[in-house]
């Protein structure tokens, strides 16, 4: 093989991974091929928990014809029991020539462990094929399975001015459709998604993934509600069965409010541990308990600026319209007291930007 033609399969092997996007959490995605005689003899990718893992479905469509072919794997083989068995003994047992793997695996438990094993069996084995996509496509994974709280991803939609709202607090509707139906896509990604109560009670929403991609998604609803101000007739508590409803409530919200809202279905969430109320990172932890790997925050102004002040938010993806909103009481992304000089301000790193219409969406890291 010549290195264009390991980066070629590699290449498709990422393909494959990227078919289970928003599907595999909190696993990674992971896709691989067979390659024998410059031959496809087989393919797979991780389709989700509990699910065969790429190099499993790949060595099985493979059957004989993986003795003594080349398997391209994303991220090196697991070498521990989870949900499904270790995939590095039918790696080992499957007669390979060579085994090429973009990735070593964040995860403690596997780092490295996998790529050792094989080495160890007698195969030959390459590592850093392309290992740059690997961090992005599972930058989600990678922060999960190391801190364990989720990824975060800011997303707002605002006028060129930087509004979120007009003064009266209305953002119905700041962007276009097309690019509100790529908000839903984008929701179709994640685990959960999670507002205040200022834009529970000011907007009502569902917060549920509406969009033909994902015509079965279900997603956490997290709602930061210290007084328990959620109705209990709020339109989200009528799609219990498009995820679940955690309300983050402070240690002296009303017991009454809190059974109302148990009664609707809802989860009623109090501090642990005799705290009275809940911080970000206690928040992000009982998330991470309930393998919520990523997460969406979609306002309001309040919470987009605790993230950010606070140095929790991993993500940002802002979609602008070409509309100027104006008021000084009009809420921004980013409140709070504010740089004194501008080069104090907060920057975005890595940022892309496309445009869906007259619209701009820029994405950016902390």
């Amino acid at each position: 093989m010549t290195g264009a033609q390991d980066r070629a399969w590699m290449e498709m092997a990422y393909g494959l991974a990227e078919k289970a996007r928003g599907r595999t959490s909190p696993n990674p995605l992971v896709g691989a091929v067979v390659v024998r005689d410059g031959k496809l003899v087989g393919h797979g990718y991780h389709e989700g928990p509990g699910r065969p893992h790429a190099e499993i479905v790949a060595l099985g469509r493979a059957g004989r014809r993986a003795s003594g072919a080349t398997l391209y794997l994303t991220l090196e083989p697991c070498v521990h029991w989870g949900r499904t068995p270790p995939c590095v003994d039918p790696v080992i047992a499957a007669g390979l020539a060579r085994v090429v793997v973009s990735a070593v695996d964040p995860n403690p438990l596997v780092r490295t462990k996998g790529v050792r094993r094989l080495e160890e069996a007698g195969l030959a084995v390459e590592t850093g094929l392309l290992a740059e996509r690997n961090a992005e496509l599972n930058e989600v994974h990678a922060r999960f399975i190391t801190a364990r709280v989720p990824f975060v991803t800011l997303k707002a939609a605002l006028t060129l001015d930087g509004r979120i709202a007009s003064r009266t607090g209305d953002s119905k509707w700041i962007t276009s459709a097309p690019t509100r139906d790529y908000v839903h896509l984008l929701r179709g990604e994640q685990d959960a998604v999670m507002i205040g109560s200022g834009t529970l009670l000011a907007d009502d929403p569902l917060l549920t993934v509406r969009h033909p991609a994902w015509p079965r998604k279900k997603l956490a609803r997290a709602v930061l509600d210290s007084r328990l101000r959620f109705p209990a007739g709020a339109r989200m508590l009528e799609t219990l069965g498009r995820g679940p409803v955690l309300v983050f409530a402070g240690r002296e919200a009303p017991a009454d409010r809190a059974r109302a809202l148990q009664a609707r279905g809802a989860e009623v969430l109090r501090p642990p541990g005799g705290a009275a109320a809940w911080t970000l990172d206690l928040v992000l932890a009982e998330l991470g308990r309930r393998e919520i790997a990523a997460l969406l925050v979609e306002g309001g102004s309040r919470l987009f600026t605790s993230f950010i002040e606070e140095k929790r938010a991993d993500k940002a993806v802002l979609t602008f319209a070409p509309i100027l909103a104006g008021g000084a009481a009009a809420p921004g992304l980013l409140g709070g007291r504010g740089a004194d000089r501008i080069a104090q301000a907060i920057p975005l790193k890595r940022t892309r930007s496309f445009a869906i219409g007259d619209d701009t969406i820029v994405e950016g890291y902390f």
